[in-house]
């Protein structure tokens, strides 16, 4: 039953991460870099400490008291992970919604699960679970066989994408309607969001020990209630920290280098409904890793819960690409290539899910 509600957590968390795009689509007249940088204080700087005031009692005193080693390497791993979600952004651009969300999050999702078991094969460290642990055992042997299963989905994806690219070429019309669709950019950048954002999931690991204080102290005053649904929450605001510095500074660029920090004040503009529909980006954005901290705290398995975690965004990152018609103008055979890669991703959360509750 714990195992079932950790995977609703994951799925509530990866439906607000494939959501939170769809506001920015409402923002008029900015330039990418001024809505994205808005949304982004939201996301980074705002909304994180907030959240962690409202669970973690203390949680300041918890980041004061923690070695700096750690919260360096944590703050470090935000900031590869900043340039993986400053990528991500691009990604969507050039691929769409659907397509860039795939294949970004399906190379962060195989890269954020497996890596940190293999360095816990090399480096053990108590009640974490390693490659070589999951490996020999049926419950891990069942989440790295749902990891393979949505490898494969994200390659039958990827291969929908091109056959779109054909097509689309073909159209000149339908062209015009996806402009930013550029394929072999969209697939680079997206390979560099992924492999960078895999970070995140290491930060989280970095910063563990920020958790488990928090965790501790909750459990002392509730015993027996299993683990802290929000201990995440204070590792977070430091990650985050990361997050903001790289895209902060690469948005200052972008908008000195393209004379676009008019957009903030240009009254022109429907400037308080794109600062309405940035900060709710930002926020939705967020809420994803609130209820992926969350369920990790009902799964436990690092490698699972990240799994999960993107699957649920790829799910519904594809599903709100079909609806906002980016496959407008393809044929049969590219929209039923991209469902058999959706239907193999929920496979393999079925697998990888199954395996948690044998565990």
């Amino acid at each position: 039953m714990q195992a079932l509600f950790g995977v609703i957590l994951h799925f509530i968390g990866g439906f607000a991460s494939g959501s939170f795009y769809i506001p920015y689509k409402k923002v008029k007249g900015w330039a990418w870099e001024s809505f994205w940088i808005v949304g982004g204080i939201f996301s980074w700087l705002i909304v994180p400490p907030v959240a962690a005031w409202l669970t973690i009692p203390g949680f300041t005193d918890i980041i004061a008291q923690t070695n700096g080693k750690i919260l360096t390497l944590t703050y470090f791993f935000g900031l590869l992970w900043g340039i993986g979600g400053l990528t991500y952004g691009l990604g969507v651009r050039y691929l769409g919604v659907s397509l860039g969300s795939t294949i970004i999050l399906g190379l962060c999702a195989v890269f954020g699960s497996i890596i940190p078991s293999v360095y816990y094969n090399f480096f053990p460290q108590e009640g974490k679970d390693s490659f070589s642990m999951m490996l020999h055992s049926h419950w891990g042997q069942m989440v790295l066989l749902g990891i393979v299963i949505c490898s494969l989905g994200i390659i039958i994806c990827g291969k929908a994408g091109t056959i779109k690219e054909k097509e689309l070429a073909q159209k000149q019309t339908v062209a015009e309607e996806n402009k930013d669709y550029r394929f072999g950019l969209g697939i680079f950048v997206a390979i560099v969001s992924g492999v960078l954002s895999a970070c995140f999931n290491f930060g989280i690991e970095a910063g563990k020990s920020m958790a488990d204080v928090a965790n501790q102290a909750w459990q002392a005053t509730h015993p027996g209630q299993g683990n802290f649904l929000f201990q995440n929450n204070v590792i977070y605001v430091v990650l985050l920290w990361g997050g903001l510095s790289t895209n902060f500074i690469w948005c200052m660029i972008l908008n000195a280098r393209n004379k676009t920090f008019g957009n903030y004040t240009d009254g022109t503009k429907p400037l308080l409904k794109n600062y309405i529909f940035s900060a709710l980006a930002g926020t939705t954005w967020f809420l994803q890793f609130f209820f992926y901290g969350m369920g990790e705290s009902k799964l436990g398995n690092g490698a699972s819960s990240w799994i999960l975690h993107m699957a649920f965004i790829i799910l519904i990152a594809n599903i709100w690409g079909l609806l906002l018609k980016e496959w407008k103008g393809v044929s049969k055979k590219a929209i039923y290539t991209v469902m058999a890669g959706i239907a193999t991703i929920i496979v393999s959360v079925l697998v990888v899910g199954y395996g948690n509750s044998i565990k």
